[in-house]
């Protein structure tokens, strides 16, 4: 019985130790779809089409003044 109260403090002291544990690797939290998300694509995707048809319309009226002189 003597002999486990002196291994019982040497294994507690060693649990104890000063190193620090291993950091363990985590994986980034995965983006939350939120109910905005759809409608911000939407917005994105007419903001998109709007900018195309105004490039479309300067060149058309670029060709129309180029033919006018």
């Amino acid at each position: 019985m003597k002999p486990l109260l002196p291994l019982a403090c040497l294994l507690a002291l060693a649990g104890c130790s000063n190193k620090a544990p291993e950091p363990q690797a985590t994986a980034a939290p995965k983006r939350v779809a939120t109910p905005w998300d759809d409608m911000k694509k939407d917005e994105q995707k007419a903001k998109d089409v709007q900018k195309l048809v105004d490039d479309h319309a300067k060149e058309q009226q670029k060709a129309l003044d180029d033919a006018e002189q």
